[in-house]
């Protein structure tokens, strides 16, 4: 755990070790989403559920971004030898919005499960679970801030282990106490911040690397408005969606989040693992224009990649997955709808990934303060977008609109950083590339074999395709990320 090159090794094994951690926490909270199918249903009960865990995510994205934010300035902190006191400092100051935010969650449960929901039997889900989940979201918070301290050591495994630990032991308590209702997930979601915090903070400890706080309370609270308001406007598309959804009829929210949940999963382990693991080597050098885009499309790159094969799978055998993970709820029509928003996600994927990356690059190069200005905009349009996509579209229309916003926010950051031309370029390029190969190789065998079969045989062909051909962007995008902590 000591600060150097060889704790933290190359960009890919640090990537390689926040998606392995990425992938545990989102596998165990898919392992939860199968208990809550096959225990509830597909109906009011899960809409409820999905009402409150909107504003887990919402809290939870700005646990991650918040890792952006201050993984800069703890990387300078710990180079002049004032990471204690930075860390400190950074605790402190997120005890002013989590205070209330912790309070309102634990006194008014019921008031704000109105807003989320309208159904009678869905708010009374949300309103048992909302206290459980202000608890488990704020030590999620907490949590994220202690692994970007470990981070700016260059130990990047303390916290995977932490993350993962959480998450098995949030997951084993939900499966052991799902008898007593739907509580038990507000319960082991809490269980799983707690173990997630506790970790790294021991490693701290131990460390020495927690102190008193300094001066400056005020510029790190503007400095997180800044960090949070996108990535809180990006989860906030989710819940305005998730209210469109809910006019189209009783389970729609559950099928359209499940949806969401699986396509987040591709994006986290992906880019997101990508853009932390880079914020404290990027902060070290010069950071321009044309290297933010060779970053951002480097990034775009490796991860559509992979995002593509998975979403081939779930083109043609979302309703055999659904059914073999979620349950009878899901082996109908239901199951293949489900499958058919995963595939419609697949342009919400691509600027999400982009985005994600794009994100951090803006507080390295100190950009950031106009970002609330845009959270709101976007918001603002996102409204309107959903209200047309779904009078045209139904739920594939919540879906279109969603990518729509978030491809209208990465231009915006993309024009700030100034690559939008390069950058754009480089990002339709990977997408034609690994999008269409995955049409075609995946396409054809579902003209000649049933749902399962073509997509195992489409995963084996497009693997073999991306291992065979080798294409130069992607060749050249590994080879940058391999080489990105030697500056």
């Amino acid at each position: 755990m000591q600060g150097n090159r060889s704790a933290g090794g190359s960009a890919v094994r640090s990537g390689f070790l926040t998606g392995v951690a990425t992938a545990a926490v989102s596998g165990a909270a898919g392992v939860a989403g199968a208990i809550l199918s096959r225990k509830f249903g597909h109906g009011a009960t899960t809409d409820g559920f999905f009402a409150a865990y909107a504003v887990y995510l919402a809290l939870l994205l700005v646990a991650s971004s918040l890792r952006v934010v201050v993984l800069p300035d703890l990387a300078r902190a710990q180079q002049v030898g004032g990471l204690p006191r930075e860390l400190g400092s950074w605790a402190a100051a997120l005890a002013v919005p989590l205070g209330p935010a912790l309070a309102v969650g634990i006194l008014a449960p019921h008031a704000v499960a109105g807003l989320l929901t309208d159904s009678p039997e869905a708010r009374r889900s949300a309103t048992e679970l909302l206290p459980w989940l202000a608890l488990a979201a704020a030590a999620q918070v907490y949590a994220g801030v202690a692994a970007s301290a470990l981070a700016a050591r260059d130990d990047y495994t303390t916290a995977a282990a932490g993350y993962v630990a959480g998450a098995v032991a949030g997951v084993a308590a939900i499966g052991a106490l799902v008898g007593h209702g739907v509580a038990a997930f507000g319960w082991g979601l809490a269980l799983n911040g707690i173990v997630s915090l506790a970790i790294p903070l021991v490693a701290l400890i131990r460390l020495r690397a927690v102190g008193r706080p300094l001066a400056g309370g005020a510029r790190r609270l503007r400095s997180l408005g800044a960090g949070v308001a996108v990535p809180f406007a990006l989860q906030g598309l989710y819940i305005v969606g998730y209210r469109f959804a809910s006019g189209l009829g009783t389970g729609k929210p559950t099928t359209f989040s499940y949806a969401y949940l699986i396509s987040s999963l591709l994006v986290a382990v992906t880019a997101t693992s990508i853009a932390l693991i880079s914020s404290v080597p990027l902060a070290r050098v010069e950071l321009s224009p044309e290297r933010s885009a060779r970053h951002i499309v480097s990034a775009t790159w490796v991860s559509l990649a992979l995002v593509a094969g998975a979403a081939g799978v779930f083109a043609l055998a979302g309703r055999r997955v659904a059914r073999i993970g979620l349950g009878s709820s899901y082996g109908g029509e239901t199951g293949a709808e489900l499958g058919r928003l995963v595939a419609y996600f697949a342009p919400w994927m691509i600027a999400s990934i982009a985005l994600s990356v794009a994100f951090p690059l803006l507080f390295v190069r100190g950009r950031a303060g106009w970002l609330p200005l845009l959270a709101a905009g976007g918001l603002g349009v996102h409204v309107l977008a959903e209200w047309i996509g779904r009078s045209a579209f139904g739920l594939a229309g919540v879906v279109a609109a969603m990518a729509v916003s978030t491809f209208a926010i990465l231009a915006v950051l993309l024009w700030a950083l100034g690559s939008l031309a390069a950058t754009s370029r480089g990002i339709l390029l990977a997408a034609a590339t690994c999008g269409g190969l995955a049409v075609l190789l995946y396409g054809a065998p579902a003209l000649v074999l049933g749902a399962l079969p073509a997509a195992g045989v489409g995963l084996v062909l497009y693997a073999g395709a991306i291992a065979l051909w080798r294409p130069r962007g992607l060749v050249e995008a590994w080879s940058y990320l391999r080489r990105l902590h030697d500056g």
